[in-house]
């Protein structure tokens, strides 16, 4: 028999010690979310440095055939009951200097294990080999992948100082600011008042999108002077770090490390004053914490928590609800639910993964099916969680949940903004998702679970010539605006409007339970989708002219799962987007089959596929040049401006801007602008193409897809090896696509509701977001880690809504 250390020694050429640039996983498995605080352990690959559970680590083995592995074991320590609590000196939860979250303390044990025979040797030890040694050492040293992956979960953003502080001009025009009794210089404002630090000049904030806040007045005398630096009056106190001070140029609260210097060139004594107004960051929290945020989560309900298979909880990572509950929302689906968990298994996953399966879509998304699904890391916390001698569950107690740390590391790596920590909009999230999913499963439509979600749209063009034209393009989401003149409450908003009129004027606010919200139904926001719509300024190629165009909207299949996107974010002055208070009445049940397209009808005559040469230019879509200034002050780029207006036929700014949220990730947003509803190919670019043996219909398929670019159209065939030119889908006014959508899924209208996702907040960038979903009968709230028995889903709240198609 083979002693341990001679077994050790004889596979030492499988042992690396790691370098500076090793990815080391030693936190959790990579095909599971075991921990080092499993059962079993975990043991890391001492080749590859990859980490696994000990169900899995045969697999690695099987499959590498690397079979030295640093065994890590965590137990939890006794903790004294009388522990000091640290003072924190962080905004931050769980980290250095942040506040002390009473963590468990576990003490860690280590051993080399050999595999298969599971050989175990003690670590340290002075008789291991000094490679093994140092090797561990390093791996032990080294921060962890997933760490580096997960940063500074909550650490609140650092205001910077400002560029105008240093240098700032100030006017001695003689004013005196006095302690109190302010009031705007330009209206009777007596609230959020702006101090500008070169003039003295007192003036009121921002228009909020609902009337509420200022009249504008100190952004438009920046506008007029350019005089770059302004305090909220009512923050200023002996600590001058809280002041309220934004910088215009720069459109952000910043930091003026001379304010006090500053604020005494206006007589202003700030030791004396006190603290009167919330400062932006405050007013954000406040509104964040109001009455939605508790009815949406539920608080203040006793909601019973709930553990077992289905019934798994998303650890955040710091502003990663979103993920959390769209991919809550997303495997409640049989679709997602088949594909990654009931027909594929594990093993089957790691064994075709790459040789680094942290980075395979599929792999993990088979990870988070097994580790949601199963209940295997769906129990209850011990009683007690500070006791380390607890073994026994209550009834009552939460799970820890499963952290997605992997999944959101793979699927945020193609897109900069999903790999920050910062808060996402879920809707973006979830197109981004369905994306990388259809472009994991390309060529295999049967087992592509996106395809649930996925229907055809068709948009009928009617000009004043009587012909006709129309349009196809496929589409994930339903998105809807919300039609408030629908409001089914007029009269009680009315009332409110009044009471809220009365009580401005007396200087009062209005309390949560007296505000009244429009409520507008499901119904209302489906036919505004259909509506007629008028085209301005539509080259009609019947006429030869322009004409107004009247265009139609309906579906030419219906999905297995129906998902709405409501609307809610408008532009409040400044165009700063805002969310729409508004209440939406959805009905468990709705049935959308009036809203399937009809295609061209018996009698009605095709509008001409030909333009003349010396007319395209006169056809090609023309973007409004005031929506695309204001876009493009905003930050966007110019030619998706333009491709904002042209969709929304330059109907405003609102409406562009809420095209541009939603169309960022897609695939041709950066493809040039088109000519007559079709992208005008290069010769010289299509000729290079057949030249490198790719058919002309396909290379002309290509080079449309991909906005005349050769890179991309070189990709785009090698990803589309099925693509043939009659299923071309650019928009055209013939029916002679009748296949556009040809293999999606399609049935009845009739839908039930089985998800909301929920946001809670003033805008997509900040605030918490939660899902309900209908499991077993009923509603089941999943808020990040916490999965309970929902006692009053906010059917009326949703973000997003998912329907179920009825099998009759």
């Amino acid at each position: 028999m083979v002693e341990p250390l001679d077994l050790l020694r004889s596979n030492l050429s499988r042992v690396r010690i790691p370098e500076p640039t090793n990815r080391i996983y030693k936190q959790e498995c990579c095909v599971s979310f075991d921990t080092p605080r499993s059962e079993g352990g975990l043991f890391i690959d001492m080749n590859t440095f990859l980490a696994f559970g000990k169900d899995y680590v045969g697999w690695n083995y099987e499959k590498t055939g690397n079979p030295v592995y640093l065994h890590i074991k965590q137990t939890k320590k006794l903790a004294p009951e009388d522990r000091p609590s640290k003072k924190p000196t962080l905004l931050a939860i769980g980290i250095d200097g942040g506040f002390d979250n009473n963590e468990i303390e576990y003490e860690d044990a280590y051993s080399i294990v050999i595999l298969p025979g599971y050989v175990t040797l003690p670590f340290p030890s002075v008789e291991l080999p000094e490679k093994v040694r140092l090797a561990v050492d390093a791996i032990l040293r080294a921060e962890g992948a997933e760490r580096k992956e997960q940063v500074a979960a909550w650490t609140a953003d650092k205001k910077q100082v400002s560029a105008y502080a240093m240098n700032l001009q100030q006017i001695d025009n003689g004013i005196i600011i006095p302690p109190s009794g302010w009031k705007c210089a330009k209206c009777d404002k007596t609230e959020n008042l702006w101090l500008n630090l070169t003039d003295g000049m007192i003036l009121c904030g921002r228009r909020n999108w609902d009337g509420s806040g200022g009249n504008n007045h100190a952004i438009e005398h920046y506008k007029e002077t350019r005089y770059p630096l302004a305090v909220k009056l009512g923050t200023i106190t002996a600590d001058l770090e809280g002041a309220d001070v934004f910088s215009y140029p720069e459109d952000d609260s910043v930091l003026d490390p001379l304010l006090a210097q500053h604020l005494a060139f206006f007589g202003i004594d700030f030791s004396s004053l006190q603290k009167t107004e919330m400062t932006t960051a405050e007013r954000e929290l406040d509104q964040n914490t109001n009455f939605d945020w508790n009815r949406i989560q539920e608080s203040g309900q006793e909601v019973e928590p709930i553990c077992g298979p289905g019934y798994t909880g998303l650890v955040n990572l710091g502003n990663s609800c979103y993920l959390a509950a769209t991919m809550q929302a997303v495997f409640s689906t049989h679709s997602f639910y088949s594909r990654y968990y009931k027909n594929q298994n594990l093993k089957t996953a790691f064994e075709v993964a790459p040789a680094d399966p942290t980075v395979d879509l599929n792999m993990q998304l088979t990870k988070l099916g097994h580790g949601l699904l199963s209940g295997k890391y769906s129990v209850p916390a011990v009683e007690g969680k500070d006791n380390a001698n607890a073994t026994t569950p209550t009834a009552s107690a939460k799970q820890e949940g499963i952290p997605p740390r992997m999944f959101k590391a793979v699927i945020a790596a193609s897109h900069p903004e999903f790999s920050t920590m910062r808060q996402q909009d879920a809707l973006e999230f979830f197109l981004h998702f369905l994306d990388q999913v259809e472009r994991v499963n390309s060529g295999k439509p049967e087992v592509d679970p996106a395809r649930c979600f996925k229907f055809g749209i068709e948009d009928r063009i009617s000009c004043s010539s009587g012909k006709v034209a129309y349009n196809r393009r496929l589409d994930y989401i339903l998105s809807l605006n919300i039609p408030l003149h629908e409001a089914t409450n007029k009269g009680e908003l009315e009332a409110f409007q009044k009471l809220k009129a009365e009580k401005t004027s007396e200087g009062k606010e209005v309390s949560a339970d007296e505000i009244v919200r429009p409520r507008v139904p499901l119904e209302a926001c489906l036919a505004s989708f259909s509506s007629p719509e008028e085209i301005h300024d539509f080259y009609s190629t019947a006429l030869k002219a322009k004409t107004t165009a009247i265009k139609t909207a309906g579906l030419t299949s219906f999905p297995d799962y129906l998902v709405l996107h409501m609307r809610k974010f408008v532009m409040e002055a400044g165009w700063v987007p805002k969310k729409l208070d508004v209440y939406i009445d959805v009905p468990d049940i709705i049935d959308i089959s009036h809203m399937r397209s009809k295609g061209l009808q018996p009698g009605e005559e095709l509008l001409p596929e030909g333009v003349p040469a010396e007319e395209v230019e006169s056809n090609k879509p023309v973007a409004n040049e005031d929506i695309v200034s204001q876009l493009v002050s905003m930050g966007f780029s110019e030619l998706h401006c333009q491709k904002a207006a042209i969709n929304t036929s330059n109907s405003g700014v609102e409406e562009a801007m809420n095209w541009l949220l939603s169309h960022m990730d897609d695939p041709d947003i950066d493809a040039p602008i088109s000519q007559g509803g079709h992208t005008v190919v290069d010769q010289s670019q299509l000729d290079m193409l057949i030249s490198f043996g790719f058919q002309e219909e396909i290379a002309r398929k290509a080079l449309k897809a991909s906005g005349g670019d050769i890179e991309k159209a070189t990709d785009w065939i090698f990803n589309n090896p099925d693509a043939s030119a009659s299923s071309d889908m650019d928009a055209t006014t013939s029916n002679t696509v009748p296949t556009a959508d040809a293999g999606l899924p399609d049935g009845a209208g009739r839908y039930r509701l089985i998800g909301i996702v929920s946001h809670i907040g003033t805008s997509t960038q900040c605030g918490h977001y939660v899902a309900h979903i209908f499991k077993d009968g009923r509603w089941v709230i999943f808020n990040d880690d916490k999965v309970g028995a929902s006692i009053n889903p906010p059917k009326d709240m949703g973000y997003l809504y998912f329907f179920e198609r009825l099998s009759n």
